[in-house]
């Protein structure tokens, strides 16, 4: 059965918003296993109703230090229906979200089956470059390898601006010092993010953000998802493996992969027969976050479908909901 004989799109809207309505009551706590435990739980019970035949492509228990109901290659769905690939991240932006912070959100994207990049869990980070679909000529696989100035100036060229206009964003790491110190040479502008790996990535594939580039190394499940909506958006990506330790680049060639392999979108998601749902916690630039009345609660998600070029932005109110401290 085709993934497209039937538009799970809101089904998977339904998942993301009801991760958002669990971690929100986490919102200021400081406790964030505790939230991503309560939206896996959410996340998984909307998933496990499903008609999908349906597997975790990459998991984020080796992040995590423990198991959770949506492992790498664990089935999800009632297994009725398409087989699909699914990577879920229910909450990008746990640390944001415990300190009350913008930023977070639940993400999900679904795919047919065996269309996803599937590294073994070992595989924990990769470096990324996505920009959107007025740059996506620009960007080649040379970006991956030139001084960060190259390609910002490729940028600046394909959107006819000056570079110090141009607005970088990555995560404020210490891995990304040299990086940060070379993009300010550059005289680009700089939009440094605290957490949101793929939040954060997602905002440079969509036009008229503010944001140019995406630029750093961050997680392997968040970079799965990230080109799930980068490809349905039409923007382009470019990622590689980057191990951060010794320990994870030995555990990473052992498991047969390549540190050099330089990715498209294309090659992480292969064909257009996707979908990409979001649905923020926080704020977002792009999405209202949680909001909890007396005796209902509202919420803000965009969904992307791959095929048609779709975009919706879906407010939904969840009556008989109340804010109920954990």
């Amino acid at each position: 059965m085709s993934l497209l004989s039937r538009n799970i799109g809101l089904d998977l809207v339904r998942a993301t918003e009801a991760a958002a309505l669990a971690a929100s009551r986490w919102v200021g706590s400081g406790e964030p296993i505790s939230a991503e435990m309560a939206a896996y739980k959410a996340v998984s019970e909307v998933l496990d109703e499903l008609p999908i035949n349906g597997r975790i492509v990459i998991g984020e228990e080796n992040f995590l230090k423990k198991h959770t109901s949506l492992d790498s290659g664990l089935a999800v769905g009632t297994g009725e229906g398409p087989q699909v690939d699914v990577i879920v991240d229910p909450i990008d932006g746990a640390k944001l979200l415990v300190r009350g912070s913008s930023g977070a959100v639940s993400m999900i994207g679904v795919a047919p089956k065996d269309s996803m990049w599937a590294p073994p869990p070992v595989a924990l980070h990769m470096d990324k470059i996505i920009v959107d679909q007025h740059t996506a000529s620009a960007l080649v696989p040379e970006c991956l390898e030139a001084p960060a100035a190259w390609t910002i100036a490729l940028v600046a060229r394909a959107k006819n601006k000056p570079v110090h206009q141009v607005m970088v964003s990555l995560l404020n790491r210490p891995r990304h010092r040299d990086l940060i110190d070379e993009i300010r040479a550059s005289g680009a502008r700089i939009f440094l993010r605290t957490e949101g790996d793929a939040e954060g990535a997602l905002m440079a594939a969509m036009p008229d953000s503010g944001i140019d580039i995406w630029f750093g190394v961050g997680g392997v499940p968040q970079g799965i998802i990230t080109a799930c909506g980068v490809k349905a958006l039409g923007g382009a990506m470019l990622g590689r493996l980057k191990p951060q330790s010794q320990s994870e680049y030995e555990a990473v060639l052992d498991a047969g992969l390549s540190t050099n392999r330089i990715m498209t979108q294309d090659d992480i998601i292969i064909g257009d027969e996707l979908f990409f749902a979001t649905t923020a916690i926080t704020t977002t630039p792009i999405l209202p976050p949680v909001r909890y009345h007396n005796d209902y609660a509202e919420t803000h998600s965009f969904l992307l479908r791959g095929a048609s070029g779709t975009r919706r932005y879906i407010h939904a109110q969840h009556w008989g909901i109340s804010f109920q401290t954990p």
